[in-house]
């Protein structure tokens, strides 16, 4: 459960798009790397005592090496303007019963100024959707769409699976220039519209921003077990069905590596085979990249064929993916390795982004 500490903040590291670095120094003189989230918390300061949750940090976890800042005890942010009295600035709680649940305007809600647009809106009107079960797949979906359609509006939809602050991630504060803008949904919270589930996203990705592209995946620091089953990324089948079932085109992005020394991620990932072959009851457009390594293409072609019962499989030149990739505005990385290491995994999605595109 939650593991408590306080402390003094020392220094401020770096800020992004709704986030704060800290480094903050705890009661028995070691220094922690924290990270606060200033709409929910306030903006700490040098000086600012913290308490914090060090949970993740203690148990080494990767996207979630940080220690989280709950609260600026001495130092309270001021209620925000808006009076509780109505919903005029909106209802809809997110992190739901945590002590730190926001309460935001829902895109479709009564007090919205989006509410015309969507309370009749039922179809997608065949809008093409990348589905990808990592948010590391984003950048590499981006770059392939602005490789044939620089002119794009892309909309991205953040599950949450991973991180629930669209804040956390500091991809979609580098790709800012890139989105015609971040829908979080479900428990998510902290996007350019909020919406509450992702049926209503998605609507709201085409008849609000206006998407003639958009693209499903949890944010970052995805749940794992190690088991077919227990990875927070089968809920890209689920994203599938919801596209379908709207009027959109889904387009499937695989999870492909000849790097990854877990044996069930080599070739195609056991996760892509279970999402898209188990819980997608639609089909969608699987994408491959024309061009693999022989050594690779011989452990995902065996492993792909079952799918393609239910999916169509497409092939999609590469040419001039590699550049693209290359010239993202955001580093490209997966579980710690780079596009050098993992360039399948990045062609892959930047294959998947290339086809939507052709589909609009």
């Amino acid at each position: 459960m939650v593991r408590w500490r306080s402390g003094t903040v020392t220094a401020l590291r770096r800020r992004w798009r709704g986030a704060v670095e800290l480094e903050v120094r705890q009661a028995d003189g070691t220094a922690v790397r924290a990270l606060a989230y200033p709409e929910l918390v306030g903006d700490p300061q040098p000086g600012d005592r913290v308490l914090m949750n060090v949970g993740a940090l203690l148990m080494g976890l990767g996207t979630g090496g940080y220690a989280m800042v709950v609260a600026l005890p001495d130092r309270l942010p001021p209620d925000p303007p808006e009076t509780v009295e109505t919903r005029d600035a909106g209802h809809l709680v997110k992190a739901r019963y945590t002590p730190l649940q926001p309460i935001v305007l829902g895109v479709d809600e009564e007090a919205s100024p989006h509410r015309a647009a969507l309370v009749d809106a039922d179809d997608l009107a065949g809008l093409p959707v990348v589905t990808a079960d990592l948010h590391s797949a984003l950048p590499a979906i981006v770059a392939g769409i602005r490789a044939d359609a620089p002119d794009a509006r892309i909309g991205y939809l953040m599950t949450d699976g991973g991180a629930l602050p669209a804040w956390f991630s500091r991809t979609l504060d580098g790709l800012r220039g890139q989105l015609a803008g971040t829908v979080s949904v479900g428990q998510a919270f902290g996007g350019d519209l909020e919406a509450t589930n992702l049926h209503s996203g998605l609507l709201a990705a085409r008849h609000v921003l206006g998407a003639d592209v958009a693209i499903v995946a949890q944010g970052p620091g995805n749940l794992g077990t190690g088991t077919r089953w227990g990875f927070s990324g089968v809920a890209v089948g689920e994203a599938v069905n919801a596209v379908a079932a709207l009027g959109g085109r889904p387009v499937g992005s695989l999870r492909i590596s000849g790097a990854d020394p877990r044996e069930r991620h080599r070739g195609l990932s056991h996760h892509s085979a279970t999402a898209y072959g188990r819980v997608a009851l639609a089909a969608a457009d699987l994408v491959l990249p024309a061009e693999l390594p022989p050594e690779l293409a011989t452990l995902v072609e065996p492993a792909l064929a079952p799918l393609a019962d239910r999916h169509r499989i497409v092939r999609v030149p590469v040419h001039g993916l590699d550049e693209a990739l290359r010239t993202a505005p955001v580093t490209l990385s997966t579980m710690g390795r780079g596009l050098a290491e993992e360039h399948a995994y990045f062609l892959a999605a930047a294959a998947a982004g290339r086809h939507a595109a052709s589909l609009r």
